[in-house]
């Protein structure tokens, strides 16, 4: 009796390569993301990220590498597999023109789906995303929040399997954030599959099931948060910052496993803390200033990609 095949993944992707005058954007990576997970996809500026998702999404041909979405080969069947894909753009791009159901209306059109059908979808879509009551709202009377709000809900006018992310909370105050938050890990315990790119560390560490690292596009690092930061950084983290911080730390180097100085601001990265902790407070002084905390993602993000500015 032959084994039963395991279903094929949501997203697949191996050996992708994309180059632009001669300068490679995409380096060869691979990745596999499981159903009904979230999967972040991680890097500073530059890194390929968005190419990668452009090409995920069959918008970009690769030059190299195979893409499966859906179970649909990219870009090949990308208009076939796009049916079941929902996208949250990096930047909101409503019609102004149109009442916020009007957006999710026209918007449902895309897929082929009857008015109808959509208006039937319209009220859960809104209570989802907060916006129940908003109907006939007009675009420009919502705030930053409402609207970013409304583009998740429009990305799940069709009732995707897969919602690309591309940093969904960008610019929004800590409430909004929280309920995109809340919002999110509703849709993977629904089943549906997340592929997220952000630039905080701790929404990634809060949503993704796993993540990949991207830099100068190479894969660096791939696993759940929790394990990444187990297998790359210290457990214990004294930031040191103030007056004369640095020469502090510099001076005391020894009392941590790894140290690292950014500007004023000293890290000391440890496994026992306590002579650290001993040190400062035999030492005080009323111009240099700690904190102690548990080690993070954003400190594993900082040692493989570096501190240095990306613009």
């Amino acid at each position: 009796m032959s084994a039963i095949a395991p279903p094929e993944p949501p997203l697949a992707v191996a050996g992708l390569r994309k180059s632009y005058g001669g300068q490679t954007v995409v380096a060869g990576i691979g990745f596999a993301v499981p159903a009904g997970t979230c999967f972040g996809l991680l890097g500073p500026n530059g890194a390929g990220k968005t190419t990668t998702l452009r090409c995920c999404l069959g918008l970009t041909a690769p030059d190299a590498g195979e893409i499966r979405l859906g179970g649909r080969a990219i870009p090949a069947e990308a208009g076939t597999a796009r049916q079941r894909v929902g996208v949250v753009p990096q930047f909101d791009n409503l019609d102004p023109d149109f009442t916020v159901a009007e957006n999710l209306l026209v918007y449902g059109r895309y897929f082929g789906l009857g008015d109808a059908a959509i208006r039937a979808r319209i009220p859960a879509l809104l209570e989802f995303a907060g916006l129940a009551g908003k109907e006939k709202a007009r675009i420009q009377s919502l705030s930053g929040g409402m609207k970013r709000r409304l583009t998740l809900a429009r990305a799940l006018v069709n009732d995707p399997d897969i919602v690309f992310l591309d940093e969904p909370t960008t610019g929004l105050d800590p409430q909004a954030r929280h309920l995109i938050w809340e919002r999110l890990k509703r849709l993977t315990a629904q089943g549906k599959t997340l592929i997220l790119t952000t630039h905080f560390m701790d929404e990634a560490e809060r949503l993704c099931d796993r993540l990949a690292v991207l830099d100068h596009g190479t894969l660096v690092v791939e696993g759940a948060p929790r394990a990444l930061i187990a297998a790359h950084i210290e457990p214990q983290v004294v930031e040191l910052f103030g007056d004369g911080a640095a020469a502090w730390a510099q001076a005391h180097r020894a009392l941590g496993e790894r140290l690292e100085v950014a500007g004023e601001t000293a890290f000391f990265y440890c496994r026992d803390v306590a002579p650290l902790l001993a040190a400062l407070a035999a030492d005080a002084d009323a111009g240099r200033h700690y904190v102690h905390r548990a080690a993070n993602l954003e400190d594993v993000f900082l040692k493989l990609t570096g501190r240095e500015l990306r613009d």
